[in-house]
């Protein structure tokens, strides 16, 4: 009875957080508000049609998702999926608008409006805050490249995502989607469920259609697992091929940003955008010198005599995903695919342990660097600086969760320490060993594993439960490639699964899952339930 009692307390405090009581009874005019809107699951090729016939033009979409963004994110739903809306997005529009009659669209992406996670450096009047009360007034005077790479490209840069406060590496007791700026994002099939992080708001906006495109950031399954819980496809590229320059970090061994969006083929148009290299980050400067138009490696034939592997231990699936999963495989190989199954990976426990020295070195390194480039009315110039202000704003910043990986990272030393060299070693280096070995041992040309189990409740007073599985961290250690793609629901909350391959083989990867989504068909847009009924 007492467990029972505090998870109703637990439940109560979150339903009712944020002053956002959600009640059973929507009024009709929300009810219509949210299942009339008129660009639901539009995709880039659809809106580049209606631009071209006259139907829309840019200016009147991004009008179109600002009253959308009005209606869901801090009224009806409450899904708090965005901090920031661009005050220049609609004469953005119009000027695109403008040049499209003139000139024509310089490619895909002119007129497509997309969110950003408000981590990333935007030139604008939005300031990038990492979710944090520190960086308020933290108004880039550069865009980071994957933003200029944007605005060259066309696309409207509408607005900040909600993410789980300095990319989930403030505590290990977090609650996935908080953030002292933006409050608790909350999943649009379930209200109640873990949006997971730290790209939270990204994936809820994305799958709640607030926007046509939304990019977020990762460092060990910050992309993957939003995608998963929010039922949407997440691409987590090769560290390096999208530079990291002018976003706010936690570790560049591991550090990417990736799209975040209803489909493959728009996330493989987001992608071809998103590829930046500058001499900043020296990751970038490894790619390969023939650069790759993603979008022309959606094949409906994409899965045909690819080997594939399929890993499903040490994943713990449950409720109902062993089914699915295995149904999903089966669709594969009726597709062409040559599978491979009952593959296994060894023991990860001491990649894993490394890996968490490797982050808490970096962290420091790299969040003095970039706080030392942030304009002067930002008053936190060092971690310890940010340590100092939470403890002085507690009340704000710290009234579910602590800061004691902040304080882990600040007692560690240089980059130059044999520890953190060694554990280097033995995160990043081996993994990379496992992820080739397994690979070449088989013949393969991808790896195939459930992405997360069902999402958890939301938990604001005692931070994330474990899932039972989760295979981000393969390709988040070794800095591999990985798409996540819906395979289907469970209690009507999003299960998916995803495509691992080698440094660089995106174009591989985007051929599977496109025909596996095409195959497929998981995606259901979400219905905004209160909570669940027995």
């Amino acid at each position: 009875m007492v467990r029972l009692f505090m998870m109703l307390v637990a439940s109560f405090i979150f339903i009712s957080c944020d002053n956002a009581q959600i009640s059973t009874e929507k009024t009709t005019q929300q009810e219509q508000s949210i299942a009339e809107f008129e660009l639901d699951e539009i995709t880039v090729d659809d809106l580049n049609k209606a631009y071209d016939s006259g139907k829309y033009t840019a200016e009147q979409v991004t009008r179109l998702y600002i009253d959308r963004i009005e209606a869901l994110n801090k009224k009806g739903p409450h899904l708090n999926a965005v901090i920031a809306v661009n005050p220049d997005a609609l004469k953005i529009a119009a000027d695109l608008d403008k040049e499209r009659a003139e000139s024509g669209p310089r490619g895909p992406l002119h007129g497509i409006p997309v969110l950003l996670k408000d981590n990333i450096d935007t030139m604008d009047n939005m300031p990038t805050t990492a979710g944090s009360l520190a960086l308020i007034d933290n108004y880039a005077t550069d865009d980071a490249p994957l933003v200029a790479n944007l605005r060259a490209a066309g696309a409207i840069i509408l607005g900040k995502t909600n993410l789980s406060e300095w990319a989930n590496f403030r505590s290990s007791h977090s609650s996935s989607g908080w953030s002292g700026v933006g409050g608790q994002t909350r999943n649009p099939y379930l209200l109640t469920a873990n949006t997971c992080g730290s790209s939270s708001g990204s994936g809820v906006a994305a799958a709640a259609n607030m926007a046509t495109l939304t990019i977020g950031t990762e460092t060990d399954g910050s992309v993957v697992c939003p995608s998963a819980y929010n039922g949407i496809v997440g691409i987590k590229p090769t560290v390096g091929l999208v530079s990291r320059t002018g976003i706010v970090p936690i570790a560049a061994t591991q550090d990417t940003a990736g799209p975040m969006t209803r489909t493959v083929a728009d996330a493989a148009y987001l992608l071809s955008a998103m590829v930046s290299q500058n001499l900043e980050d020296p990751k970038t400067m490894n790619q390969p010198e023939i650069k790759v138009s993603y979008e022309n490696h959606l094949l409906p034939d994409g899965l045909k005599g690819k080997r594939i592997g399929i890993v499903r231990r040490p994943f713990n699936m449950r409720d109902g995903m062993a089914e699915i999963f295995d149904r999903n495989i089966e669709a594969m190989k009726s597709a062409g695919a040559v599978i491979v199954d009952n593959l296994e990976f060894s023991d990860q426990s001491t990649i894993e342990n490394a890996e968490g020295i490797v982050l808490r070195y970096e962290f420091k390194h790299y969040l003095n660097a970039y706080l030392e480039g942030t304009p002067a009315s930002v008053k936190s110039r060092t971690l310890a600086d940010l340590i100092d202000f939470n403890n002085a704003h507690a009340a704000q910043e710290m009234p579910y969760f602590k800061q004691e990986t902040f304080i882990a990272s600040e007692n560690m030393g240089p980059l130059s320490d044999e520890e953190y060299l060694e554990a280097l070693a033995a995160s990043n280096l081996e993994m990379q060993k496992e992820m080739d070995a397994l690979m070449d041992q088989n013949n393969l040309d991808l790896i195939v594993m459930p992405s997360r189990n069902p999402a958890n409740s939301q938990d604001l007073i005692n931070g994330d439960h474990p899932s039972g599985g989760g295979t981000a961290s393969y390709a988040a250690i070794s800095g591999y490639p990985s798409i996540t793609v819906p395979m289907g629901y469970i209690h009507g909350l999003s299960v998916s699964l995803s495509f691992f391959g080698r440094a660089y083989s995106e174009a591989t990867l985007i051929e599977a899952a496109y025909n596996f989504e095409q195959v497929s068909k998981a995606r259901s847009k979400p219905t905004f339930i209160p909570y669940l009924y027995e």
